[in-house]
């Protein structure tokens, strides 16, 4: 038996899977015979296309628009993959966003609007999900993070504590939802060359230092961490629990 077997049939809900890490997380799962939610805020036309690729790759899709930093909009959602598949069996927390400036200048509506996106949604998603897990005796909630909630980095002061809210979130579920075979962890990729970089004002100087710190001598693809989320919802990882798996080609460990 393939150890990927068991995804097939099962249900994901991937958070901001139009594009980036979350496109790659879709059609990965996809790959491994899994129906995908594709969820969107703002680019439906990707979100399409991706349902496309999730379809090609050999599942069943749905697309749907919702503002997961709204807690209505993560529950419904979750209903919708509910309502077209039977139930959510992998929940995946990662949608990102944030407001890019240092502490000090941050303010209240760019902290909400940060925190609700990266952190918040994971728990309501999770909430709404996890009925259905309970019931059938198997769930996987997976968050992505990022080196930041560990390491400063310029500007990313607000996304750099949401990560940290994700990975400390990620334990508490992890412990509360183990007993009925619901396994929770994080997984943290290092630079990962993304549409996502262009929004920080240092990108250039994050891929040239992040490329010289890196033992791998290249950065981490969509795919290699998409790979790793695939493996953490197989039963051969169902003993790692409440843990934070970091890929990034030997980054942090950089001195």
């Amino acid at each position: 038996m393939n150890v990927f077997d068991v995804l097939r049939g099962k249900t994901a809900v991937i958070t901001g899977s139009g594009r980036g890490i979350g496109r790659a997380i879709a059609l990965e799962l996809a790959g491994h015979g899994a129906n995908v939610a594709v969820n969107y805020f703002r680019h439906s036309e990707r979100a399409q296309q991706t349902a496309a690729e999730v379809e090609a790759a050999g599942g069943r899709s749905i697309v749907v628009k919702a503002h997961v930093g709204e807690i209505e909009g993560v529950q419904a959602l979750v209903r919708s993959a509910t309502e077209a598949f039977g139930g959510v069996d992998i929940f995946v927390g990662n949608a990102a966003s944030g407001v890019l400036r240092p502490a000090v200048e941050q303010q209240l509506k760019g902290w909400d609007w940060t925190l609700n996106i990266n952190a918040r949604s994971i728990l309501f998603g999770a909430q709404a999900a996890v009925p259905t897990m309970r019931e059938r005796g198997w769930g996987r909630i997976i968050g992505i993070t990022s080196f930041g909630s560990r390491r400063v980095l310029p500007e990313y002061s607000a996304v750099g504590v949401s990560k940290a809210a994700i990975e400390a979130l990620i334990r508490y579920l992890a412990v509360e939802l183990i007993p009925y075979g619901i396994v929770c962890n994080a997984v943290s990729p290092g630079v990962v060359e993304t549409e996502a970089l262009d929004f920080f004002p240092s990108k250039d100087q994050i891929l040239v230092e992040g490329l010289k710190r890196t033992p791998a001598g290249r950065f981490v693809t969509p795919e290699e961490v998409a790979k790793v989320v695939a493996w953490l919802c197989t039963d051969d990882a169902r003993m790692i629990v409440g843990q934070t798996i970091v890929v990034d080609g030997g980054y942090e460990i950089m001195a």
